[in-house]
């Protein structure tokens, strides 16, 4: 049987995770620099604190997901050490080599056991303040001690027996140097009542003795202990209705009552451990000041700061900047104030992190119908919950357009040299020139006298002394800005003609139609020829822009020259000397150069005829070129022009795909434009139209301003409530979503409400908003069109969630329609159970309810309204989570009984099950590849696809879903939906390839492609290839986090069937000689294999 192609699929994301879930600050990257690292699942980020905020230093993924993170300093050593552990319980020690700008491994190991249960309560790692180990608690029972010895280095694990099973919390106390190190340990004993216990750690005998104190029934609520410095020591303990300082001596206890609240996160602001920040589940921000009398705590104080995000980890940086990362809503740098401000709050947020994560649920859509699917989510919990509108690519925002067709250049020119904005456009067509002039707002054409308004421009600027520069085919014209008159006029001589001009503020390069090449100083108001040579070749394009960072108003130390041999070439101004040579290959000539400092770093940009684009390092002061790269972005001839956007400079290739080229992390990044066709580019910076660019297509001049410089766009829609499914409504152009809002009783206590909302798909204005009962959840949505009916329908799926029950045993189907852009409710069906899933399926509509799914359809009532029917019935499940549909098969994911498939036979009204996975699987979503292959996500981080065996010979075969693949994700996915983030060209390749979009808990936007069999062995190959190029850091193997592991499958599985997009689009990352290793070692040359990873990269 021809394997298809939905076997072998191709995961990459399009948005990584953002979901913070740990931080850290100390000094990493030197020992001057204070830095925040971040972890989001699987990513490590690095921060160095500036004067601007925090400026990335390096974001690298991690082959596992980090579960703990801290820094340390070694005994001598000028910087910190980074601790991390992972939760396949792999650990490693990571140092930063600034030279590099690297991350090195220092050790490395694994902390599992064979035996013991992991604990429930998350992995815990800490290493003792007086550095002499590093303390685990990974399984229940067991304290595993990493000694550490004088010179910094781990020595080898062992284990410790804990009498206390249920652990709550996990500290080190700080103690003299010359004690042992001590821990104190938050536990529940088997009545469910809460106590503290101290327990000394002898290195020597690898044992624990009972530690100086202990405190039996805490606060029941307890959930987390604060480490205090010495001299003051002992520990904070943080419950839900009290803060208490304990430190052994009874008399000495300082307890302070709080309000009912969780505090989710704790930050140190002193070293001496006087004032600590809590943040609270709801994202209240409290200091806790601790007065001393510089030995003994004396009493606690708690004072709320403001408002911040739903903190998961707070960490305070300098002088009162304080950074709140969160898994629940956007991360926040946020500045502490002496004095409140209006609204009584001390806090300033100086920036706000993106994060989409938790994505409950999301739906594609197309809102500008330009055949661009975006997509939007239900993000963030409780009051942190929003909508965000992601699309692929970079928007302009249109702030004026002209008709005029034909634009064959366009440069922007400043009144006067001084001048710190644009006031006239210049435009080029075949045999005229024409101005546009920027006066009260709006555009006009004038006259520029001076200017040959009767030829076409061939590049055109301000110069020093005042005046502007038009360059023709047949001459370099001098014009006065002040007086607009012709002040000097260079011709080539004879008969030949200009064929091409570049030029800065002093200096203009001109190519004659007789191969000379003219170097011209224009200054004080004179043009000078100062050199000129003739090449062997045709010349294609020049620039002679300045290099390096501030140098825009200075001349150029070389100038770029492109030749019809399919060269680039370099040469020394002003004697015109060859200084570097580099041959393209190929046969496609090049046809615009820049110059460009992007980042500090100096750049050649080299665009074909053919939509290629090379770039190169260049050296400013002696011409070499290194580091070639080749990218394709577009099939068109492309034009390249600089602008700069929020105070950094970016370049814009304009071509039949327009491409933002910007620099992140020191690393070249493409970005597409979403327009047609751009044929030139020139910024346009008025005092109208501030830090504007100005584009011609096709058909006209479009003036407008850029979104921010980055491959996603994301809007955010706050809600103030969690929104929990989302569905379109094509017909009445809104959303329907389902929230929860969260408000409180006298008492304190919360309580939840839900609605279904109708909001504007423009707009996002609530249109019309519903309550649901109390106790009412909503739990699933659909849109759904039943027999002989054409009105699309809104269903909501419901349970009553009464505290006593343990699983609801009813909720409705409610049935909507949606007049006048309000919803009605036109039938509803009581059910024995919760509705947790919906499925319009062939005119009927598709519900799981706890363990069975009824078919129902939607018929008249006596009474002449609509009223809800059951058709038939199929039982034998668990819990029917989730249900998709194709033709007549209907596949059901289950709570632990992995997938099914289920067939209707419409003759006798009846579902029957055709073939089941025999695997126990906890799933998360489900979706359907093609007619016989499905995916599934699970709880254990883990996607897998399944095969119907219709070939079998037995029954029993065939009754079997066979698994094909197996992969581990490392993020838990909630829901996949068919769909695509980007324009799908037509003549590409990709455009054919099916994609599936999934979101996930951390925030990631995800793509799966089906590829055909020979695209997935090549890539396969380029996988193992990278796996020897790129290694992981802290020695984690890529093999060990790609393989399949849950509680059935303990020691993991290699990952079949699935391709890792991620490391693949690496390969595009990496320096020249490492990715002709990588080509030697498939057997394919560097530049083909980039093609290929470019038209993968092309699928988000």
């Amino acid at each position: 049987m021809a394997a298809s192609g939905a076997q072998y699929n191709y995961v990459v994301t399009a948005h990584k995770p953002s979901n913070v879930n740990l931080s850290a600050t100390g000094n990493f990257t030197s020992p001057t620099e204070l830095n925040l690292i971040v972890a989001k699942c699987n990513r490590l980020v690095i921060y160095t604190l500036t004067p601007d905020g925090l400026q990335p230093v390096l974001d690298t993924p991690i082959y596992g997901r980090i579960a703990t993170l801290e820094l340390f300093r070694t005994t001598g050593a000028e910087k910190d050490s980074l601790c991390l552990t992972t939760e396949r319980w792999k650990f490693c020690v990571l140092e930063y080599d600034a030279d590099t700008r690297e991350l090195t491994t220092k050790a490395m190991g694994d902390l599992q056991d064979r035996i013991g249960k992991p604990v429930d309560s998350g992995q815990v790692a800490h290493i003792d303040p007086n550095k002499k180990m590093v303390g685990l608690h990974l399984y229940d029972g067991l304290f595993k001690v990493i000694p550490i010895d004088s010179k910094g280095l781990l020595k080898e694990a062992f284990n410790i027996r804990l009498e206390e099973l249920q652990v709550i919390d996990l500290q080190f106390l700080y103690v003299e140097k010359e004690k042992n190190p001590t821990i104190l340990v938050l536990y529940q004993d088997p009545k469910e009542m809460r106590h503290l216990k101290t327990y000394e750690i002898n290195i020597a005998d690898k044992d624990l003795q009972p530690g100086p104190w202990q405190q039996q029934g805490v606060e029941l609520g307890a959930t987390t202990i604060i480490p205090v410095p010495l001299p003051l020591g002992g520990a904070l303990l943080i419950g839900e209705q009290t803060i208490t300082h304990l430190n052994g001596d009874k008399s000495d206890t300082k307890t302070i009552p709080m309000g009912p609240t969780v505090i989710r996160a704790w930050g140190k602001i002193d070293d001496d451990g006087s004032r600590f920040l809590l943040g609270s589940h709801f994202g209240k921000l409290y200091v806790l000041v601790l007065e001393h009398d510089g030995s003994k705590v004396l009493g606690l104080k708690l004072e709320v700061l403001g408002q911040t995000s739903c903190a998961t980890t707070i960490s305070y940086l300098d002088s009162g900047v304080v950074f709140v990362g969160s898994s629940f809503g956007d991360s926040q740098l946020i500045k502490l104030h002496a004095d409140k401000d209006d609204n009584g709050s001390y806090l300033e947020v100086l920036e706000t992190f993106t994060n989409l994560g938790p994505i409950q649920d999301f739906c594609v859509v197309d809102l500008e119908r330009q055949g661009q699917g975006q997509v939007v989510t239900c993000s963030g919990t409780l009051k942190d919950g929003s909508l965000r509108v992601v699309r692929n690519g970079i928007g302009i925002n249109e702030q004026a357009q002209v008709e005029l067709p034909g634009i064959k250049g366009l440069w922007n020119l400043r009144d006067s040299y001084e001048s710190e904005f644009d006031k006239f456009l210049v435009q080029s067509f075949i045999g005229e020139t024409r101005v546009l002039e920027i006066a009260d707002e709006e555009l006009g054409e004038t006259e520029m006298d001076g200017f040959e308004h009767a030829a076409q421009t061939i590049w055109c600027g301000n110069v020093k002394g005042d005046c502007l520069v038009q360059v023709t085919e047949k001459s370099v014209r001098l014009v006065s800005a002040s007086m607009k008159s012709l002040v000097q006029e260079w011709s080539p001589g004879g008969t030949d003609r200009v064929t091409l001009a570049a030029g800065n503020v002093e200096q203009v390069v001109v190519a004659t139609g007789s191969r000379a090449l003219v170097y011209l100083e224009v200054k004080d108001g004179k043009i000078v020829e100062v050199a000129r040579t003739t090449c062997s070749q045709e010349i294609s394009c020049l620039n002679v822009h300045p290099l390096g960072v501030g140098r825009e108003r200075e001349p150029s130390a070389m100038v770029a020259v492109g030749m019809w041999d399919m060269s680039v070439h370099t040469m020394r101004i002003p004697s015109l000397e060859s200084l570097s040579f580099e041959n393209l290959g190929g046969e496609v000539i090049p046809r615009s150069l820049l110059f460009a400092t992007l980042e500090g770093v100096d750049y050649l940009l080299c665009a074909l005829g053919d939509g290629h684009l090379f770039s190169f390092n260049i050296d400013s002061n002696t011409g070499a070129l290194w580091d070639r790269k080749k990218v394709s972005l577009g099939t068109q001839p492309m034009t390249l022009s600089r602008f700069t956007s929020k105070g950094c400079t970016h370049v814009f290739a304009a071509s039949d795909r327009p491409t933002v080229i910007y620099s992140n992390n020191k690393k070249l990044l493409f970005s597409n434009v979403n327009l047609k066709e751009v044929t030139q580019m020139s910024p346009f910076n008025s005092e109208d139209f501030a830090d504007s660019l100005a584009i011609s297509t096709e058909s006209g001049l479009t003036i407008g301003t850029i979104d921010d410089i980055q491959k996603l766009h994301i809007r955010t829609v706050p809600l103030g409530e969690q929104p929990r499914r989302i569905v379109h409504q094509e017909m009445a152009r809104a959303f329907c979503v389902c929230t929860i809002k969260v408000t409180f009783d006298e008492a304190g206590e919360d309580v939840d409400e839900h609605f279904v909302k109708l909001i504007d798909d423009q707009t996002f204005e609530v249109l019309s908003a519903l309550k649901l009962k109390d106790w009412e959840n909503a739990c699933s949505m659909s849109t759904c069109q039943f027999s002989d009916d054409t009105t699309q329908y809104l269903v909501v799926g419901t349970a009553i969630a009464l505290p006593h029950e343990s699983e609801p045993t009813e909720g409705r189907v409610l049935v909507f329609e949606v007049a006048e852009r309000k919803l009605r409710l036109v039938a509803e069906k009581e059910v024995k159970g919760a509705a947790y899933t919906l499925k319009a399926f062939n005119g009927k509509l598709l519900v799981g309810v706890n363990s069975k799914i009824e078919l129902l359809r939607l018929a008249e009532s006596e009474t002449g309204g609509k009223e809800l029917t059951t058709e038939c019935v199929h039982r034998g499940h668990i819990l029917v989570l989730y249900l998709e549909s194709r033709g007549d098969f209907i596949l059901v994911g289950d709570l632990m009984r992995s997938m099914s498939l289920l067939t209707y036979k419409s003759v006798d009204g009846q579902m029957e099950e055709l073939a089941h996975d025999f695997n126990a699987n906890w799933m998360t979503s489900i979706s359907i590849l093609d007619d016989d292959t499905y995916i599934g996500a699970e709880n254990h981080f883990n996607l897998f696809t399944l095969r119907k065996n219709t070939d079998a010979t037995t029954d029993e075969d065939r009754a079997r879903l066979e698994v094909v693949g197996e992969f581990h994700l490392g993020d838990l996915v909630n829901r996949f939906r068919q769909g695509s983030l980007v324009m799908r060209a037509g003549e590409a390749e990709s455009s054919t390839i099916p994609t599936l979009i999934f979101g996930t808990v951390n925030g990631v936007i995800g793509i799966i492609a089906s590829l055909p069999k020979e695209d997935y062995d090549l890539m396969l190959k380029v996988q193992g290839a990278l796996n020897q190029v790129i290694k992981g850091v802290g020695g984690l193997r890529h093999e060990d986090w790609r393989s399949f592991q849950n509680e059935r499958v303990t020691t993991g599985r290699p990952s079949k069937g699935f391709l890792d997009g991620d490391l693949i689009e690496s390969f595009l990352d990496l320096r020249r000689d490492k990715m002709e290793e990588v080509a030697r070692a498939v057997g394919v040359s560097a530049d083909e294999l980039s093609k290929r990873v470019e038209e993968l990269q092309r699928l988000h």
